[in-house]
């Protein structure tokens, strides 16, 4: 639902019958409105599944999704191009609880000893999702035209939040479909205690962390290389290399089914090389992370001195895309090192202040492109993602870590400061 308006607004503005004369400014203001709702949400949705648990944000954040997306062809027809990013500003708002609420339930339900593979499994998912909506899109636009993505994505939405209204579960205490030999398992890996009250989060601690901060810049430095590259890549294969719609889509998908198919065998080296301790996991993370945006920055400078010739450009893209992988396992997984107990936080500051700049990448491509069919203006939004990618992973490399920060756990001072809040708090009602 996040990405399926990179595809659809080209067919959205093809010139044919129903279609909509809407400029270049236009479509760069409507690809980056998902993100205006999306990062209001994203640090209080890091508070709120900490609170009350991933499984009722969830249900929330795709069904209302679900609703909105079915909404979106009727918005444009009588609301015009205002309308759809009303709808996008929506679906926004509620996937901010998203990836904060991932986080939270990856580490209520994930033993330490199968977090990076699982971890892997998980966040591939999406970009699974992006690859099968990108090549389903271009199909469904050539047969049932385009309002089809969204009724298509809407109803599965839907099938989905029931289904997972039954099966999940916030954490293993509440969940009916795993033994008593499971969840004794998971907590013991965890170190859980049942009923632990929610820990105060260390706001101050976080903001002087070092480590922290520097998570913060890579986390948008691979959000400008990778939105600006998942809302413009459909738009350059259709202006520059003349591709139409139907191979558009199956195209476009091809980076990002390379990005899923090689977060797998980065999965297994990086748990591998940790079960082995042959390095520390702050090692392991950053050369995973460096794969990922150094990799991606030296194809994307390649692709500018290649021809503009559609198999070559493919082939360019799906290295500089499926090499991004490497990200996975790098620095997405180093909230959950650093602090497990506020992972959820932690990804809510990191994902809301990364996609401040999601929104700010397509519309920098809009005020950058001259002449969208010209590869030398195509270019210069690849060297700009390039250098970013660079500078986001020097500054990730000297400063970061994935060891366990000592803010982590609160003090005995704290502990006991807070419990006698509690009594006080007794007493009184008593």
């Amino acid at each position: 639902m996040r990405v399926n308006m990179s595809m659809a607004i080209v067919a959205m503005t093809d010139g044919s019958e129903n279609s909509f004369d809407w400029s270049i400014q236009i479509q760069s203001v409507i690809l980056s409105s998902f993100f205006w709702g999306y990062v209001v949400l994203q640090i209080p949705g890091g508070e709120l599944a900490a609170k009350f648990g991933g499984k009722l944000l969830f249900c929330l954040c795709v069904g209302i999704n679900s609703a909105t997306s079915i909404c979106i062809p009727i918005s444009a027809y009588y609301g015009g191009w205002q309308l759809v990013c009303a709808c996008r500003v929506i679906q926004g708002l509620s996937q901010g609880f998203l990836y904060p609420s991932i986080h939270t339930l990856i580490g209520k339900w994930v033993p330490l000893e199968e977090k990076t593979s699982l971890g892997t499994l998980i966040y591939a998912g999406s970009h699974l999702g992006t690859a099968l909506e990108l090549s389903a899109a271009g199909l469904i636009a050539e047969y049932w035209g385009w309002p089809a993505i969204f009724y298509v994505i809407g109803t599965l939405g839907v099938i989905w939040t029931t289904i997972y209204i039954f099966v999940g579960a916030s954490s293993p205490e509440e969940s009916r479909l795993i033994s008593d030999a499971e969840r004794n398992y998971i907590h013991e890996s965890l170190g859980h205690v049942v009923g632990r009250k929610k820990l105060r989060t260390p706001w101050k601690s976080l903001f002087t962390s070092l480590p922290f901060i520097s998570l913060l810049i890579v986390h948008c430095g691979q959000n400008w290389g990778f939105w600006t590259l998942m809302t413009e890549i459909p738009s350059y294969m259709n202006q520059v290399l003349g591709v139409n719609m139907k191979s558009n889509g199956l195209m476009s998908a091809l980076p990002y089914l390379s990005m899923f198919l090689l977060s797998f065998p980065f999965g297994f080296f990086s748990n591998y090389v940790l079960n082995k301790k042959w390095l520390s996991t702050t090692t392991t993370r950053k050369i995973c992370n460096s794969i990922g945006l150094f990799g991606p920055a030296l194809a994307l400078i390649a692709l500018c001195y290649t021809p503009a010739d559609v198999t070559i450009t493919v082939i360019m893209l799906t290295l500089v895309v499926g090499l991004n992988a490497g990200h996975i396992m790098g620095f997405m997984l180093v909230h959950i090192d650093m602090a497990p107990n506020f992972a959820g936080t932690m990804m809510g500051i990191t994902n809301g202040t990364a996609n401040v700049i999601a929104i700010i990448a397509p519309l920098a491509a809009g005020v950058i492109l001259n002449d969208e069919t010209d590869p030398k203006e195509w270019h210069k939004i690849f060297y700009l993602a390039s250098i970013i990618y660079i500078i986001a992973n020097i500054i990730f490399l000297i400063f970061g870590s994935a060891e366990l920060q000592t803010w982590n756990e609160p003090n005995e001072s704290e502990n006991k400061n807070t419990t006698d809040e509690a009594l006080e708090k007794v007493e009184k009602v008593i």
